[in-house]
C-alpha cells in the first residue's frame, strides 16, 4: 500500500502512546485481511484461546457485517508499517430496549503493556458515542435509551481484563465453555410425547433458524441475529443441516440443536470434536425434557461419527438452568469468559 494512501487513513485517537514508528490508521480494504489473521493467531497463542481462522473466514465475516462499516468503525495500530493490533465496533438494540455498542480488539503480545490497547479501547468508545449520537439525531434511538459498551474477555486474557478494570468496565455476565468426553456410550433419553426428530430438508433451514431465534429472545441481553449472520452461516465450510437435531410437532419446530464440526479447528488441534451449539426450545415445549432428549441424541450421533468429544458455550446464569443440564449429561467446565460493560 502506498504511503500516500496510508496517510489519508491516519487516525489520531484520544490517547496516543509515544512509541517510535507507531501510527494508527483506518481500514484499507481486503489488503488488511492478512494482518487481521496474523494478529489473531499471535494473540490466541498468548491468551490460551482455541480457535481456527483462515483468510477465507475473515473475508466471509467482513462480507456480512451488521451495523458496522469497516471504513468508519475500525482502527489499526502499525509499527514501522507492520500491523500489530486492531479494533472494530458495531452496535445493536437488545430485547430490553438497551443500545449496546460492542467492541473487539486484538493486540500482538510483543506490543502489549505499552499503551496501544488503551488507545484502541478509547478510540472505540469515542466512535461508539459518535454513532449513538448520530442515531439519536436521526430519531432511531431516544435520549433516554440506556447505552452501554460491551467487551468479551476469556479468563486467559489477563492484560485485557486489567485494562477493563482501569477503564471503568465491570463484569456483568459470565459464560462457560464446556467439553464432554465421548469415551462412554451416550444414554439417550426419550422425546416428549407427540414430538419426533426428522431430518432437516433444504426448504426448512430458514424455518429452523427462525424458531431458534424466537427461543433465544428470553435470554439475557438477547439480540436477534441479523440476516447477515444467517447468510454468513450458510456460506461457512462447516454448515451442515444434516447434523442438526430438530424436534417437530407436526409442522412446528419445538426445539433444536444446531450441531456442527469445525474441521479446520480439529485439524489444527489434532482432535475429533463436535459442537452441540444453538440448543433451544420454544416456550410451549419447555420443562418437558426436550433439550436433554435432543442433546443426548446429538452426543450419540457424534460418537457414531467417531468424534472423541463434544463442546458448547453457555450463559452461566441462564434462567432455565442450562449449565446444570449440561453438567448432568457429562459436560465439564473448560474455560470461563466474561462480558465487561461500561455505561456510555
Amino acid at each position: 500500500m502506498a504511503k500516500s494512501a496510508i496517510h489519508n487513513h491516519l487516525i489520531d485517537p484520544p490517547f496516543r502512546p509515544h512509541l517510535p514508528g507507531l501510527v494508527f490508521r483506518g481500514f484499507l480494504g481486503e489488503a488488511d485481511y492478512a494482518s487481521i489473521l496474523a494478529v489473531i493467531n499471535a494473540s490466541k497463542q498468548a491468551d490460551g484461546i482455541e480457535r481456527s481462522d483462515t483468510l477465507e473466514a475473515v473475508a466471509r465475516t467482513y462480507a456480512h457485517l451488521h451495523h458496522s462499516d469497516p471504513a468508519q468503525d475500525m482502527i489499526f495500530a502499525e509499527v514501522n508499517a507492520a500491523a500489530v493490533g486492531y479494533g472494530r465496533v458495531w452496535w445493536d438494540l437488545n430485547e430490553s430496549g438497551e443500545w449496546i455498542g460492542m467492541q473487539l480488539a486484538f493486540l500482538h503480545p510483543d506490543w502489549r503493556r505499552k499503551g496501544i490497547g488503551t488507545a484502541i479501547l478509547r478510540h472505540n468508545e469515542a466512535r461508539l458515542r459518535q454513532v449513538a449520537g448520530r442515531l439519536e439525531s436521526q430519531g432511531l434511538i431516544q435520549a433516554s435509551t440506556p447505552r452501554f459498551t460491551d467487551v468479551l474477555a476469556a479468563e486467559g486474557e489477563t492484560g485485557k481484563i486489567a485494562l477493563m478494570g482501569r477503564e471503568g468496565y465491570q463484569p456483568v455476565r459470565y459464560e462457560f465453555h464446556m467439553v464432554h468426553p465421548l469415551s462412554e456410550a451416550a444414554v439417550v433419553t426419550p422425546l416428549p410425547e407427540g414430538l419426533e426428530v426428522r431430518p432437516v430438508l433444504d426448504g426448512q433451514v430458514r424455518t429452523v433458524w427462525d424458531a431458534s431465534q424466537e427461543a433465544f429472545r428470553d435470554h439475557w441481553n438477547s439480540i436477534p441475529e441479523p440476516e447477515e449472520e444467517f447468510q454468513r452461516l450458510r456460506e461457512g465450510p462447516d454448515f451442515d443441516p444434516g447434523l442438526w437435531m430438530v424436534a417437530w410437532e407436526d409442522d412446528q419446530v419445538a426445539g433444536s440443536v444446531l450441531n456442527y464440526i469445525d474441521s479446520e479447528e480439529n485439524a489444527e488441534y489434532r482432535r475429533r470434536r463436535g459442537y452441540t451449539e444453538g440448543i433451544s426450545v420454544r416456550r410451549p415445549w419447555r420443562r418437558r425434557g426436550l433439550a436433554r432428549a435432543l442433546l443426548t441424541r446429538s452426543l450419540k450421533m457424534f460418537q457414531e461419527m467417531g468424534m472423541q468429544e463434544a463442546a458448547l458455550g453457555v450463559d452461566s446464569q441462564n434462567l432455565n438452568g442450562a449449565n446444570l443440564l449440561y453438567e448432568s449429561v457429562g459436560f465439564r467446565l473448560a474455560q470461563r469468559h466474561a462480558i465487561y460493560r461500561k455505561a456510555l
